[in-house]
């Protein structure tokens, strides 16, 4: 199944886009896999540090958690 090209792409963009999607569908599952486990932890980790500093500047401005 063909992904669906913006009509505002050039030709070469197009081509570009088919390539990248015809290699995504050749690479192995486990491959794509892990790359989305990845993403997912390095979200899940960017959450972490943004919460933690929250807490720290909260802490800092004189809010207790309790």
């Amino acid at each position: 199944m063909k992904a669906t090209i913006d009509k505002s792409l050039t030709v070469r963009e197009k081509k570009m886009v088919e390539t990248q999607t015809q290699q995504a569908a050749k690479s192995p599952a486990w491959k794509r896999v892990l790359w989305m486990v990845a993403i997912y932890a390095g979200s899940v980790m960017a959450l972490g540090i943004v919460a933690t500093l929250f807490r720290l500047m909260m802490t800092a401005a004189g809010m207790k958690s309790h």
